[in-house]
């Protein structure tokens, strides 16, 4: 995918100006309420139409003032997954399912809607009026039928605004199984770092209508360090556990974690914060917590009162957060050896 984009608008007091061209296929549009990010994904889909400038998708302009070309949303063929679901309320389930695939030419299908509806568990829904959906299972319809129009690119305006915490982190994975899965490129637009982070690789930081930076996820949050209130949080892929006492044990790279929390069978996915991360110059004589990684120490990032300690721990990565004062009392440098000490009751399960 190539998405060019070069366009104005003003609307009241707020104007956007941005400039950018994307290749990768997992994007992420950030910023706070404010910055301009749903008038951009608005203006993309073709409900609203720029001042000036151009978009151009795969060197086909969809906009384009100078020509005078300004496709329609069902021309563009981008889908949208909006904050609510906007689902037919008079179709069941799979009626709503349907809708994009038979208005799509066949030449143009990428898979088949049994395979979509497998991939996001809808099998048992397939019957059910929409009315009667929980909102999780609503936003996995929606995601449905977007997808079964086979879009060339797909935007997520805040889907998972609104959801609670559980449902926020069941419909992740349905998300990234599908658009993973069916090769479909997407912006994923939100002003939650941690939905950026698990959605995206790629992230466009947006202020008052203007494109500030450019950078990895990883990057956004280990910048993110110093002006988040919560820090950094370490995410930390982890498989099937094993029974360890009245506690639970997982392999991590080659070190074992002990965790208060029992995961899933297969793959789970847990949030470990930054300060919840101590560290000693030598093994600790005795503590209470449960994990004591040694560890060698990659890097260090940061500033103020909060350095980002870069932890590389027999195969697997940590970051640590402390104060400026404990990196000269611990003399913390690039390539000593550190031991990390983590409780296990300090990691949270996400999925």
């Amino acid at each position: 995918m190539l998405f060019e984009v070069d366009v104005e608008k003003k609307i009241g007091d707020f104007s956007l100006q941005v400039d950018f061209s994307l290749s990768e296929k997992k994007c992420g549009i950030f910023g706070p309420s404010g910055s301009g990010k749903s008038t951009l994904m608005h203006i993309l889909a073709g409900l609203l139409k720029p001042d000036k400038g151009k978009i151009v998708l795969d060197g086909v302009p969809l906009f384009d003032q100078k020509r005078k070309i300004n496709l329609s949303p069902q021309e563009r063929r981008i889908g949208v997954v909006f904050q609510h679901a906007h689902l037919f309320p008079h179709m069941n389930v799979r009626r709503n399912l349907l809708y994009g695939w038979q208005r799509t030419p066949p030449q143009e299908r990428r898979g088949t809607p049994e395979a979509i509806i497998k991939v996001l568990n809808l099998e048992h829904l397939l019957e059910r009026g929409v009315n009667s959906l929980s909102g999780g299972e609503r936003q996995r319809v929606a995601l449905g039928r977007t997808v079964l129009s086979w879009p060339r690119l797909i935007l997520m305006d805040e889907p998972l605004t609104g959801l609670d915490r559980d449902l926020k982190f069941q419909i992740i994975p349905y998300l990234r199984d599908v658009l993973e899965q069916f090769d479909i490129p997407f912006l994923f637009i939100s002003h939650s770092l941690q939905e950026i982070r698990l959605m995206t690789d790629e992230v466009l930081v947006f202020e008052e209508g203007r494109l500030q930076a450019r950078l990895s996820a990883e990057e956004l949050a280990r910048r993110r360090l110093v002006t988040e209130r919560r820090g950094y949080a370490n995410l930390l892929r982890l498989p099937s556990p094993e029974p360890h006492g009245d506690l639970w044990s997982y392999r991590w790279g080659g070190t074992e974690l002990i965790l208060v929390e029992p995961g899933e069978k297969g793959d789970n996915l847990f949030e470990l914060g930054a300060k919840d991360v101590t560290l000693f110059k030598q093994h600790p004589v005795a503590t209470s917590a449960r994990n004591l990684l040694p560890c060698q120490v990659s890097d260090l990032f940061g500033g103020g009162n909060r350095i980002g300690v870069e932890l590389t721990c027999n195969g697997g990565q940590l970051i640590s957060q402390i104060v400026p004062e404990s990196v000269r009392e611990l003399d913390i440098r690039k390539g000593m050896e550190v031991v990390a000490v983590i409780k296990a009751s300090a990691f949270r399960r996400l999925y």
